[in-house]
Order: structure tokens, then sequence, then C-alpha cells
């Protein structure tokens, strides 16, 4: 086989093959041999058919399929032991690649346009300085995560008197045009009414100090303005039967029901750290600065590697691409979604494109590698960051093993998790190159910062 790659402009490559008979043909005689043995022909006993027959039933396309299946095996080694960095997938020369005669011709050639990754170097020193912001733990977050830990484990009490965000049962029923039970009309049983996500503010108003046994009139439609899902949910329909709806409907409460959040007290401290763990509220407050400071050092890490990228874009410079070809790459990955898609979506993409191959030269350069173990780390951190939020912060860690194993068994996961891999290490590795800015913030200061970006 002959192989040649120029690339002039050092961006827009051609690469040319040139596929031989002494290439194919024995692969073609052994697969051809393979269907003679299993084709069953009229008149014919098995592995008996005359190998004419086979070569002019099946000759052409089993060269197609192995030449085809040559070809891709013969570029990517010679990519890979040419060093040549491929971005995407190579394609077909429009201009010089001209149709090939798979049934009459020996030789075969094919020419294929290669997008090739611009030249640059990536470096980082101690000479470079980058920001770095400690997320400070204060009282009001703490509050917040006292009182977040204390409404996860509250719950539904009766009350006599709606307010805020109470929850009202009652039976409904539409009213006619003179304000009685309507005939026939639509009456709903144990409707459950939340006033605080009525839109409409007269309508909301109306439940101002209702109690149990008192009767309100509003107006469904009225109170949820252009959203019939939500109408037809509160009365138990289906959403095309209030399409035209409109009337007014009485509601008779038979329960308040108030959320209660859970007492500061000993039983909170047991549930949130396990029996005996915390003993009272300062101890508590302590452990939950403690047990936060893990996610807001993964924020800080987070705006850290962030900042990196906005340096090194910056110290970089623009990076040139050979446009014209990854467009027709992109192109080809997004069929289904036409050219208008790639236009829009083109600028973006060279941006993560180039942040991409900033990123792998700096990965190379810190000798960062990820290992099975790195991978189990980050799945079981991030199933203790789902635990988290529902306040469960004391989670068995083979209870995380468990389900770190079966996240681990789908490849999308994986290829999330070796992602975060490298950018946690990537990150601690670039904290020990650079030179630290060290800043302090509130958590709400981080946030205006982080909304910035």
């Amino acid at each position: 086989m002959k192989i040649s790659f120029e690339c002039a402009d050092k961006i827009n490559g051609l690469l040319t093959m040139t596929v031989e008979k002494a290439d194919y043909q024995d692969a073609v005689e052994k697969q051809l041999k393979n269907y003679r043995k299993k084709a069953q022909v009229p008149g014919f006993r098995p592995g008996m058919v005359p190998m004419g027959m086979i070569k002019k039933q099946y000759g052409t396309a089993v060269k197609v399929d192995e030449v085809n299946k040559l070809l891709g095996e013969k570029l990517y080694e010679y990519v890979r032991e040419n060093k040549i960095q491929m971005l995407g997938e190579p394609l077909p020369n429009q201009e010089k690649q001209v149709p090939q005669d798979f049934e009459n011709a020996d030789d075969l050639t094919f020419v294929f346009d290669i997008a090739v990754a611009p030249e640059f170097k990536a470096e980082l020193t101690g000479r470079d300085k980058i920001d770095y912001y400690t997320i400070k733990v204060d009282d009001k977050m703490l509050d917040e995560q006292v009182q977040m830990y204390a409404s996860q484990a509250g719950e539904f009490v009766k009350a006599e008197v709606f307010s805020g965000n109470d929850t009202l049962t009652g039976d409904m029923r539409e009213l006619d045009e003179n304000g009685n039970t309507k005939e026939g009309g639509i009456t709903t049983e144990a409707a459950m009414v939340m006033p605080a996500y009525i839109k409409a503010d007269d309508q909301k108003k109306l439940f101002d100090g209702a109690k149990p046994g008192d009767i309100i009139t509003f107006n469904p439609k009225k109170a949820y303005p252009d959203n019939d899902a939500e109408v037809a949910a509160l009365l138990k329909v289906k959403k095309e039967d209030v399409k035209d709806l409109n009337a007014d409907f009485s509601f008779q409460i038979t329960e308040i029901r108030h959320f209660q959040p859970a007492e500061v007290d000993q039983k909170l401290f047991d549930r949130v750290f396990g029996e005996g763990e915390v003993k009272d509220e300062k101890a508590f407050r302590a452990k939950i600065a403690e047990s936060i400071a893990p996610q807001l050092q993964q924020n800080s890490d987070f705006k850290f590697l962030l900042d990196v990228r906005k340096h090194m874009e910056k110290k970089v410079g623009k990076l040139e691409f050979p446009e014209a070809l990854l467009k027709r790459v992109m192109l080809q990955n997004n069929q289904d979604k036409g050219a208008d898609f790639v236009e829009k979506n083109f600028e973006g993409s060279i941006k993560e494109l180039a942040w991409h191959l900033i990123k792998e030269q700096l990965v190379a350069a810190q000798n960062i590698k990820v290992e099975e173990a790195d991978l189990k780390a980050v799945a079981k951190e991030a199933i203790r960051a789902q635990f988290a939020q529902y306040g469960m912060s004391n989670v068995p860690d083979d209870v995380l093993e468990n389900y770190a194993n079966e996240q681990m068994k789908k490849r999308e996961n994986v290829d999330n998790f070796v992602d975060r891999a490298v950018d946690m290490k990537l990150t601690e590795a670039l904290k020990n190159v650079v030179k630290l800015n060290q800043k302090e913030v509130t958590f709400e200061e981080f946030n205006k910062l982080m909304q910035e970006k």
C-alpha cells in the first residue's frame, strides 16, 4: 500500500492511499472460500458450488468490505505512527477523490482531507499568577444549613388558620351563573390547593385567614392563567376538559396542613450525623461546617480551573483551525440537525476544542494518569453529594461502594468520571505549580463571581 501525506498550511492535511491488489487479495479469497462453504445453491451440494459463481455473486461486495476494512486500519495506523494530531474523522476530498471501479480495477486510490490541530505550546510555571477563592463558612451559611436539615426532617401538622405555604384540602363544586352548584358540573373531592402557588393575586387573597369548614369561591382558570395542566390536575380531570372552562367553583375546606420543621435537638443531631455523634447545637454547627468544607473546596477548585482556562486562552492566543473542514466534520456528525445547527454552534465548539487541546498539554506536562481507584473515588463522592441533598450525611461506605459499582457499569457514566478525575488531578497539580493569589470570600460573593463567568 502506498500512503502519502501533505499539509502545506499545517492545519489542512491531505492523505492519499493507494490500495494495491496484493494488499487485499488474500483476505478476499479467504472470505469467498467461507462463502462457498456456506452457500446453498439448487443443483449443488454444500461446499461444491463453483468458485466462479461465488465470485460473480459476492466478489465485488467482499472486495469493497475488505478494502474499507484495510483503509480504516492502515489510515489510523499511519496517523498514529506519524504522530499526526487529527481532529475529528477523515473525510473524502471533494475535488481529488474520483469514483472507484471496485468491480474491474485492481489498484484503488483514496484521497482524504485531514483536519490537523494547530501547533502551539501551553505551559504554566511559578511566574503565572492565578486567583484562588477560599469560601469561608459564616453564621449565615450555617443557619441556612441548619434550617435545611430541620426542613428535611420536618412534617405536616394540622392547622386551624391558613397562612403562608399551608396546603388546603377540600371539596370543589362547579357553580352556575347564579352562584349555585351546577347540575352535572364538575365535582372533586379531596382537592388540594396551595394558595402560595396561585398566580393571580386577587384569587390568592380569597384564602387569607381561611379556616376548616369555610367555603371559598374562586375561579381556577383565573387562579392559574394559561396553565390548563394545573387546572386539570386540581380538578382531577383531563386537560381537554378544562379548555373552555370559565366557571367559578366553591371550595369547602376540610383540612389545613402546615409544614413544621423539626426541632433543632438531639433527635435531629442523631438523624443527620448518627446516634451520639453530636451532643449540642454548637457541636452540630461545627460538624456541619466540617461536612460542607469538602464541597466548598470543590467549588473553589472548579472556579480555579475556570480561571486557569481564561488565563491560558489569553496566554496562548487565538489558534488557527481548518474551519471549513471542521464544519464538514461537524455536519457529518449532525446530519439530522443540518447546516444551520453547525453555523449556530460552530464558534462555541471551536472554543471548547481549543481548551481541550490546551488542557491536553497541561495534563501531559503534569504526567496525570487516571486509575480505576480514581474513578471509584469520583463515583462515590458524586453519590455522597446526592445523599447529602436529602439530609443524609452519614451514609455507610459499603452503601456508597455498591452504588458506585452500579454506576460504573454504564459507559456514559465512566466517561464522565474520567473527565471529572482528570479535572480534579489537574487542578490539584496546578495549584502547586502556579502562584496562587489567595482570596477569602463569602458564599454569596463567590456566587456573584460565578455569575459573572
